[in-house]
């Protein structure tokens, strides 16, 4: 595994942005791990955050594209942080934009925050996580209604690996149907297996009995796990 992903995986647990336990997902799934961007909550963590998808973009799509489009909530700091990663880091001066979740009437009127889409623009779209791809078919319309716009791609965190509407894992699913290609920065099966071996301290993350939890998850939610 590439060093940026091991510390990626350390990052999210020291801002306890990935936690074990007993959750339940957005799609109902009762899950013993857990993943919310939402704990990114200082600058240093966000710029480092913004840090790790860049190179994951940069690495999967390049950075000839327009726009990065992050959903509205949590996709819009994500998307300010990575287009501030992107111009530091790889010298792309990349618009952000979001979506509203209520049409503004007065102002900077209208769904959109950030910069402007329309006909022409390359595309790219973050997200935090992606279980059943609920979100990202929420979000396409969006774009689609700017104008001919082209999707290069779509970055996740974290790749649950698990199935979408059907047998599919989500991502593939979401790539299959709407003819674009996805990448994660890690992999639960990335997560895992580093987590289970012993760290510095000799004790692991992701013990015998979580790791049992875990498997069984997979028996019954699992794609490409």
């Amino acid at each position: 595994m590439e060093r940026y992903k091991e510390e990626f995986i350390r990052f999210m647990l020291e801002c306890e942005v990935l936690k074990f336990g007993d959750f339940v997902t957005k799609s109902g799934r009762k899950t013993p791990f857990f993943v919310n961007t939402g704990y990114y909550r200082t600058g240093a963590q966000l710029k480092r955050l913004g840090q790790f998808y860049a190179k994951a973009i940069a690495g999967r799509f390049g950075t000839d594209f327009d726009v990065l489009f992050g959903p509205a909530y949590k996709g819009i700091p994500l998307t300010v942080a990575t287009t501030i990663a992107l111009a530091e880091e790889y010298g792309a001066d990349i618009r952000y934009c979001s979506n509203r979740k209520e049409v503004k009437d007065h102002g900077d009127k209208g769904i959109l925050l950030g910069g402007p889409v329309g006909d022409g623009d390359k595309v790219v779209i973050i997200e935090d996580v992606t279980t059943a791809g609920t979100s990202i078919r929420e979000t396409l319309p969006i774009i689609k209604a700017q104008g001919k716009t082209e999707i290069v791609g779509m970055c996740v965190s974290v790749d649950r690996q698990e199935r979408g509407t059907g047998e599919r894992s989500a991502l593939s699913e979401i790539s299959e149907e709407h003819g674009f290609p996805t990448c994660a920065i890690v992999t639960m099966r990335e997560v895992t297996d580093y987590l289970t071996k012993a760290g510095e301290d000799g004790k692991t993350v992701i013990d015998d009995r979580l790791k049992a939890a875990i498997d069984a998850y997979y028996e019954e939610y699992g794609a490409g796990f």
